[in-house]
């Protein structure tokens, strides 16, 4: 099989979630639209459906349900356990039914995406209400269980489509567990801050699992990023909201573009709004000329839209817009 990283490169795809509650819809949406296709989800549907409990839905042998203030693990055959996995399974089959209808079956590159081992840490719950962050143990656990999880996802996504598949592991959380501010049960017992190394090995661990089984691994950097976590991870790429970035996040952004193969620059609102595909594209323009990268460089970047879709009023305008900021970059990075 070809390389599955190779259509992402200078190419277009997004996040992960989508606005609405029909998985045929937006699986048809995303197959037609996308060269890259990704595995919708639908958090408009509810508890079993966010970012954390299509996660949790993947965890092997530790159960789930939901608590007073939200998912709590070591609860066997939860009620919420058994939705998450009929919600996975569902957009399992619609896009396994689109793939097809397109007569793509067999070719091109899949993504799908999952909260990652420290995301899952500061929002699972232990049986005694503590977050899970608070337990290197637990954490530990967290992360094993993931990464046989996702290594069976990624098995059945092959097989239903027949494609490569690509894995994005998101990763908001992790500026608030390395530096701990993971929210507590109670304010006289904090979560403590987990070192930036601890962290990394943690994830890097899910990685190297997921990677074994054949699938390349992006993260997805949506909130604060920790570099120092981010550069001792072996993974194939980010996707990262430029728009968010800083000066103080150039050095580790300016390592990332040279050492991965893939760099996705979050541009497109997830609202479309009043600034041009060329004002947009001009964020990039100017983040690469403040860092030195050289403008060429961004005839590889993948863009995407700034962050997941479920709050927008529709899907296309959207992976639209990416396309059009896509077209100005590789025009601009020639000139």
């Amino acid at each position: 099989m070809s390389d599955p990283l190779a259509p992402l490169v200078g190419g277009v795809t997004g996040i992960g979630s989508v606005p609405g509650t029909d998985p045929r819809e937006a699986a048809g949406t995303v197959v037609g639209e996308l060269e890259v296709p990704f595995l919708p989800e639908l958090p408009n549907r509810g508890v079993g459906a966010d970012m954390i409990g299509r996660a949790a839905g993947l965890l092997v042998d530790i159960g789930f349900d939901v608590s007073t203030t939200g998912y709590r693990i070591g609860v066997p055959d939860g009620r919420v356990a058994r939705r998450a996995g009929d919600y996975l399974e569902r957009d399992l089959d619609a896009f396994e039914e689109a793939y097809e209808v397109a007569r793509r079956r067999g070719s091109g590159t899949v993504k799908a995406q999952v909260a990652g081992p420290l995301t899952l840490a500061a929002g699972l719950e232990l049986p005694n209400g503590h977050r899970v962050a608070r337990d290197r143990g637990a954490m530990r656990d967290i992360a094993a269980s993931l990464a046989e999880g996702l290594g069976r996802h990624v098995a059945d996504l092959r097989r239903r489509c027949g494609a490569g598949v690509v894995l994005q592991l998101d990763e908001p959380s992790m500026w608030s567990v390395v530096h701990g501010t993971v929210p507590a049960l109670t304010k006289l017992d904090p979560v403590r801050a987990v070192p930036a190394i601890e962290a990394a090995e943690l994830l890097a661990g899910v990685v190297d699992a997921v990677r074994d089984a054949g699938a390349p691994v992006l993260l997805h950097l949506c909130g604060p990023v920790v570099w120092d976590v981010v550069r001792r991870v072996p993974v194939d790429g980010a996707l990262v909201d430029i728009t968010r970035l800083a000066a103080a996040d150039y050095e580790g952004f300016g390592e990332l573009v040279e050492s991965r193969p893939v760099i996705g620059l979050g541009l497109a609102p997830t609202v479309p709004g009043r600034r041009s595909p060329a004002d947009l594209a001009a964020l990039a323009l100017r983040v690469y000329d403040e860092i030195g990268l050289p403008r060429r460089d961004l005839t590889r970047a993948t863009v995407t839209p700034v962050c997941g879709l479920a709050g927008s009023p529709g899907i296309r305008p959207i992976l639209d817009a990416c396309k059009e900021i896509r077209s100005v970059l590789a025009e601009e990075s020639v000139s």
